[in-house]
């Protein structure tokens, strides 16, 4: 056991950390095991969003994951589950109606700024050359 108070600290983070982990793997399992026994999309959409997951908080190295998300691709293609390209997100909110452009407007004159005064701090003198030996 950890006597030191950082140490104490650090062993209490990697327990949690470590709980948080194995939890996320369960869940990518437990997704595999879904689409294993029945080859879907929904099964095929909810273990890549599970593998998503776990690449966003850095659990599995991209390249497993990639690698992982394209063995599902293609046994969900041969068990012949119809691959939906992901939707596009539409925003509910309506666009902001634009003014007319007239010919008469002018913009206001922006407000200038004053340059910042720049504080001078003194500099060191420059270090002196050592006569170069012969």
């Amino acid at each position: 056991m950890p006597i030191i108070k950082s140490a104490i600290k650090r062993v209490k983070q990697a327990n949690a950390a470590r709980e948080r982990n194995v939890a996320t793997k369960r869940s990518i399992k437990s997704a595999q095991k879904a689409f294993e026994a029945k080859p879907s999309s929904e099964t095929l959409s909810a273990v890549h969003s599970e593998l998503d997951k776990a690449l966003k908080k850095n659990l599995i190295h991209k390249n497993t994951i990639a690698r992982k998300k394209s063995s599902f691709a293609k046994t969900a293609k041969a068990a012949g589950v119809k691959l939906t390209p992901a939707k596009k997100k539409t925003s509910t909110a309506k666009p902001a109606a634009k003014k007319p452009a007239t010919k008469t407007a002018v913009k206001p004159a922006a407000a200038k700024k004053a340059p910042a005064k720049k504080t001078t701090t003194p500099k060191k003198p420059a270090a002196k050359k050592a006569p170069a030996k012969k």
